[in-house]
């Protein structure tokens, strides 16, 4: 059976790398390209660290493609404080001899999005950082963007917030390109699904977890092992989220997720609500001819409920291999 065919952008990022890792591994997905953006932590860093897991899971074949540095308009930001200074959990890994592609990244989504196309079996892009590079695709080269089969983003949130008291850190980090994404794939009918901080946190792995993971005698076991461990340490709990990978397994097990379609803006000029994904949640087959905004062209399934211990263990069976 054929996976189906993904592509991830990423700011890895300790949860990126856990998503990297269930992409790069499951037989159900076909991962084609990785493209990469500042955002959890500088570029460089985000490179280094995403060759450093493809390499260490055996997957040298998918390309990586360097992108944007920064957002379009905001000065950059980081989140090293959550995921080490060198951004995924400070493991003191070895430099890979893994090379990123020679073309940047707004040129690999394109060819990679456009010989699938090609194919009959469109791509799923899946955006775990801030849209930056996503826009950036969208616009320069919009009959591309508009062969894409589907876009599942982290980001965003209904009722949940952290990065300010409004918004979540990817779109926080750059709104304007997610406002340039939804409106892209409202433009071009493609299909978009919002995996928010609603239901980001759920899928765990408790340190119980961990400790059979670092049994299990595989590269990728003992990355995902000390990836999680870093993050129980870190925040004093027995049980840490995989984040990011819970986007991926939204793929595999769309039933574990329950979505609903609402229309959805990012607010871009609010003094304490910019960077906020609104979720329209109103019923519009009433008069609503007062609102002088009207509907949001943007129309998107928003991730509201989850079955966090079924995913994670998905995750688990993954990274854990045949010996889970």
């Amino acid at each position: 059976m054929q996976g189906i065919p993904v592509v991830l952008d990423v700011d890895t990022g300790v949860d990126d790398a856990c998503a990297l890792l269930l992409a790069a591994l499951h037989p159900c997905l076909d991962l084609r390209a990785v493209t990469c953006v500042g955002g959890n932590a500088p570029l460089v860093d985000v490179v280094r660290n995403t060759l450093t897991v493809l390499e260490l899971v055996g997957r040298t074949d998918v390309p990586v493609g360097v992108g944007a540095t920064r957002p379009l308009l905001e000065d950059p930001v980081d989140a090293r404080h959550v995921h080490g200074s060198d951004g995924m959990a400070d493991l003191g890994l070895p430099p890979p001899a893994l090379e990123p592609d020679p073309r940047i990244a707004v040129e690999l989504l394109r060819e990679t999005v456009e010989s699938s196309a090609a194919e009959g079996r469109p791509v799923t892009l899946v955006p775990l950082a801030p849209m930056t590079n996503i826009a950036l695709f969208a616009r320069l080269h919009p009959s591309a963007f508009g062969k894409l089969g589907r876009v599942v983003f982290m980001g965003g949130g209904a009722n949940i917030s952290n990065a300010t008291a409004a918004a979540e850190f990817n779109v926080f980090h750059d709104p304007e390109a997610a406002a340039v994404v939804l409106d892209a794939c409202a433009v071009h009918e493609v299909p978009v699904t919002m995996y928010g901080l609603d239901v980001f946190y759920e899928p765990k792995v408790t340190d119980a977890q961990v400790q059979r993971l670092r049994a299990v005698d595989t590269a990728p076991a003992q990355l995902a092992a000390a990836l999680i461990s870093f993050h129980h340490r870190r925040f004093a709990s027995d049980g840490a989220t995989i984040g990011d990978a819970g986007a991926v397994a939204m793929l595999l097990a769309p039933d574990a997720v329950r979505t609903e379609r609402r229309p959805v803006r990012v607010e871009l000029s609010g003094t304490w609500t910019r960077g906020r994904t609104i979720v329209d949640t109103r019923d519009w087959s009433g008069d609503m001819a007062h609102d002088p905004h009207g509907l949001s062209p943007a129309m998107v399934d928003v991730a509201l409920e989850i079955n966090g211990p079924w995913v994670a263990d998905l995750w688990l069976r993954t990274v854990g291999g045949e010996q889970w």
